[in-house]
């Protein structure tokens, strides 16, 4: 589902290099962290997934594609393909519940009545069915990431990539929305999460990647934060 050959990305700028000739695999359906302290690549790699920063060097795979070759005209329509979830949420405040979720489907050129079905389906899965006419501003944070997460799979993507999902939630609420990604990862999604949450990569026993100054030092499937 995700292939990395040989990827470097150095930041010319600062002569930064952030990630360092790194491979890797990650199958369809798999649940994957990207663990690592803040500066060991880990959102220098999500970018790299979805082609907001370009490699240095090496080829990167999603889902069939080398996303380092692709035309900038053809990069939107790999955006569209994946489900991508921020720590800060990135709703539009002058739109409901309902019109962020269904923006994603607009963006398609989805049909009315499929936008209207799916998105009444998919705020029932992640608990705001009852907050479909809400603005942002007048919801929880952990309201406003499950709106996210709703707009994320809402197209029903292959893949859900999430960077740092509960950065700015309570331990509670962070589990709550958890619970949401362990079921969008048991109907096939394959989900890469970059996060510094120790608690939860070591309660969940996924697959850990764990990152030092840009290289992979650990990989283990059912692996925790730290060894």
């Amino acid at each position: 589902m995700i292939h990395l050959e040989n990827v470097t990305k150095i930041y010319e700028q600062n002569k930064v290099t952030a990630l360092d000739n790194i491979s890797l695999d990650i199958l369809p359906g798999e649940f994957v962290f990207i663990v690592g302290a803040s500066g060991s690549g880990k959102s220098t790699l999500m970018k790299l997934l979805m082609r907001e920063e370009l490699v240095t060097s090496g080829d990167i795979f999603v889902d069939g594609k080398n996303v380092v070759k692709l035309k900038r005209s053809e990069v939107p329509y790999l955006r569209r393909s994946l489900g991508v979830i921020f720590q800060d949420y990135r709703l539009l405040e002058d739109k409901t519940v309902y019109e962020n979720v269904a923006f994603a489907m607009q963006v398609i050129e989805a049909p009315r009545r499929l936008m209207q079905r799916t998105v009444n389906a998919v705020l029932d899965i992640v608990g705001l069915g009852d907050k479909r006419e809400h603005f942002p501003d007048q919801l929880s944070g952990g309201e406003q990431q499950r709106v996210a997460i709703a707009r994320a799979i809402v197209n029903d993507p292959k893949i859900v990539i999430a960077d740092e999902p509960t950065g700015n939630l309570d331990p509670v609420t962070s589990w709550d929305i958890m619970d949401i990604f362990k079921r969008i990862n048991a109907t096939g999604t394959t989900i890469v999460m970059a996060t510094h949450d120790k608690s939860i990569v070591d309660r969940m026993r996924k697959r850990v990647i764990a990152l030092v100054e840009g290289k992979i030092v650990r990989d283990e499937l059912r692996g925790t934060y730290e060894r």
